[in-house]
């Protein structure tokens, strides 16, 4: 079997790719193997701009994160203050460019999975995915599903939809995010926006947790589900559930508190295992 021949079109998209997307994606979106892609490349004289796909661009992984215009926020909240793993390399001795090494990435995405909306990020476009992104992927694609985004404006329908059940005294907020497809937030921002003197019932305050409620939280925790998710599967507000996770762990961000039961689980085993020693 001979050696395909390079299209006028592949080597265009090689071009373009090259230092911004990974050897295996691209290697996946022409039909050709990684091996192919870096001995095209040394023909064209691409340079070793991605490393045999070990890092890419800064800039180029924000925009794949769905950063399309470079937020500066993300320069100070996920470098400065989350330690996102930045480096930089220098091509030839002159240029000198910040890049990030995947294997930080990953390890950096799945201790901080809420700042990533992996519903927006298309699969394996940065090279293969741990497991836990395709879980996390379909977390957030269920809440994509269930809550219209929060720059979604807000229909005329929608608008006399909220003022008729918010008149019926009879809706919690928990009812109203379950009709309205928006969350707590949303809903609250709403009617004080128009003004309206009608509010949403309250809860029942005895509406205790279970030790089932508790396991499940804990569950959706450890799965990446945000406080909206959690509030659907659990029927009670995003609020309730904040104000009980602060309460069992001492903290309200998720990604923390993910970390607290992480070690909760593992100091369970370390010392059921001192136990079976004694």
């Amino acid at each position: 079997m001979g050696v395909k021949n390079w299209s006028a079109e592949e080597v265009e998209y090689l071009e373009e790719s090259w230092g911004n997307l990974s050897v295996a994606y691209i290697a996946k979106r022409l039909g050709r193997t990684p091996t192919a892609i870096n001995i095209k490349k040394d023909k064209l004289g691409l340079g070793p701009y991605l490393d045999a796909g070990d890092y890419v661009p800064y800039r180029k992984l924000m925009q794949v994160l769905g950063d399309v215009n470079y937020d500066v926020y993300k320069n100070v909240s996920w470098v400065k203050e989350r330690g996102f793993p930045v480096k930089y390399k220098r091509i030839h001795g002159k240029h000198r460019f910040r890049v990030v090494y995947l294997s930080d990435f990953w390890k950096w995405a799945e201790q901080n999975r809420s700042m990533i909306n992996w519903a927006s990020v298309e699969e394996n476009i940065l090279g293969e995915e741990p497991a836990w992104v395709k879980l996390q992927r379909r977390v957030d694609y269920y809440g994509k599903a269930i809550y219209k985004g929060k720059n979604t404006p807000w229909t005329q329908e929608e608008i006399l939809l909220l003022v008729q059940l918010l008149k019926q005294h009879k809706y919690t907020y928990i009812d109203l995010v379950a009709k309205l497809k928006r969350n707590h937030n949303a809903i609250q921002r709403k009617i004080y926006d128009l003004g309206l003197k009608e509010r949403p019932i309250q809860t029942d305050s005895h509406n205790y947790w279970t030790k089932e409620d508790v396991v499940r939280l804990e569950q959706m925790i450890l799965q990446g589900y945000s406080y909206e998710l959690m509030s659907v599967e659990l029927s009670r507000t995003a609020k309730a559930i904040r104000g009980a996770v602060r309460r069992k762990y001492g903290a309200e961000k998720l990604d923390k508190v993910r970390r607290k039961v992480v070690n909760g689980y593992q100091n369970t085993v370390n010392e059921s295992e001192k136990l079976q020693r004694n």
